[in-house]
């Protein structure tokens, strides 16, 4: 029986996860500067805005939890923004487990904090660079530290342009969101299972919606979407 090679991780590694990410430059630096907007139109504060871009570094939650936030806090928004947020990060309990194989082997005191540099792009970089034998997981903190940079930064020009936009709906700016989410299904699609799932979740959210409104169809899409395709079978 041949024993899989070491994990290791050097600088050549991390060097090459970070080239890996390059395709994806203009999408991310958009998205974040759009989200800049979002936070400028909100009234948050350009240091506020730096603080909650750097440190929770979510992506689409951030977006979904600038949309329930409103000035002042109450409890009741900040139970919204909890909820809704925890349904779209559903997703990184298994994006996190799928990595075990390869991070498994890697002492804790280092995995878990490149855990926080884990996003969907440097996870399907990873995943698809383990597939074909690479086990120097600088790969994965290598790409995932470079999205964290460019999306810091990015966040920039897009808080000053957000305070010369009156509305964002007249810039388009209102479907980066769901442009993002739809461009992510596309590579994670692997057959009927994935297809009946997404209907499911996508009818239950949208049915939420009508029905009752606000966000909760966020909830209820990603449990019944789960659901389902924890119980279907190809």
């Amino acid at each position: 029986m041949t024993a899989s090679p070491p994990v290791t991780i050097t600088s050549a590694g991390c060097l090459r996860g970070a080239q890996f990410c390059i395709p994806a430059l203009p999408g991310t630096v958009a998205f974040g500067a759009v989200f800049g907007t979002v936070a400028a139109q909100k009234g948050l504060t350009f240091a506020e805005t730096l603080m909650f871009n750097s440190f929770v570094f979510a992506g689409a939650s951030q977006f979904v939890a600038m949309e329930v936030y409103t000035a002042p806090m109450t409890w009741g928004v900040i139970f919204a923004m909890v909820g809704v947020v925890a349904a779209v990060n559903m997703r990184m309990l298994l994006i996190g487990a799928s990595l075990r194989p390869w991070l498994g082997q890697v002492p804790s005191s280092r995995t878990y904090p490149a855990l926080f540099f884990l996003t969907d792009i440097n996870w399907l970089i990873a995943l698809r660079e383990y597939d074909k034998g690479e086990r120097d997981w600088g790969i994965f903190l290598g790409s995932g530290l470079f999205m964290w940079c460019i999306w810091s930064l990015s966040v920039v020009p897009g808080y000053f342009f957000g305070s010369l936009v009156s509305d964002p709906k007249a810039w388009g700016l209102d479907v980066v969101m769901p442009a993002f989410f739809i461009a992510l299904l596309i590579p994670l699609w692997k057959g009927k299972r994935q297809t009946i799932s997404w209907a499911i979740a996508g009818g239950v959210a949208v049915l939420t919606w009508y029905e009752l409104g606000g966000y909760w169809g966020i909830l209820t899409g990603a449990i019944s979407g789960a659901l389902a395709g924890a119980f279907l079978d190809d």
